[in-house]
């Protein structure tokens, strides 16, 4: 049989494998390439961690930043794109406590899709508004556990918080979320 359509350096684990090394070898074309695979999905995590399209690209810009500096150390024990997803969640949090987040003004992400709920003779739902009005902490680990399906001891250790905390955490956003799409009664 021939196997048609999958690299072979993707054929293990859904990733370019045999890109990954040429970047840690320092070949800046398959970085290049590595980027265009992973930048939407990372924009879109950081998107959703902050809420406001500048501050997400700007965060995607500094995730691949770093990343490619800490490239020749990456040692596989884990996806790619995991280790990646770290990257950029603490790219997002190191923002948050910075300087930077008190002069960072504006609405939520503009442009966002909407979502609409076919069963309802009303307006669409706006789910990514929704997401981005959420508290902080609460719309953190929503990303990240609700969405992106890190554990919460994952998400714990990432936003530094209690496993415990982002459990409430979770339940406090799934509450807020349901009750601001109007899906439950106030």
């Amino acid at each position: 049989m021939i196997d048609v359509g999958i690299p072979v350096g993707m054929r293990s684990a859904g990733e370019p494998t045999d890109v990954i090394a040429a970047a840690a070898a320092g070949d800046l074309r398959a970085f290049e390439q590595l980027y265009r695979q992973f930048s939407p999905r990372v924009f879109g995590l950081c998107l959703r961690l902050t809420g406001q399209r500048e501050a997400a690209e700007d965060c995607t810009q500094e995730s691949f930043v770093s990343a490619w500096r800490a490239l020749r150390g990456f040692e596989q024990r884990s996806r790619f794109s995991t280790w990646l997803h770290r990257i950029a969640v603490r790219t997002v949090l190191a923002r948050r406590r910075g300087l930077r987040v008190e002069y960072e003004v504006g609405e939520p992400a503009a442009g966002l899709p909407e979502v609409a709920d076919p069963s309802a003779d009303g307006m669409p739902l706006d789910l990514e508004r929704a997401i981005a009005a959420l508290p902080e902490g609460a719309r953190h680990v929503l990303v990240l556990v609700g969405i992106y399906g890190f554990s919460h001891a994952e998400a714990a250790a990432a936003l530094g918080t209690a496993e415990g905390t982002c459990k409430a955490q979770l339940h406090r956003a799934r509450g807020l979320l349901a009750a601001a799409l109007g899906l439950v009664e106030p």
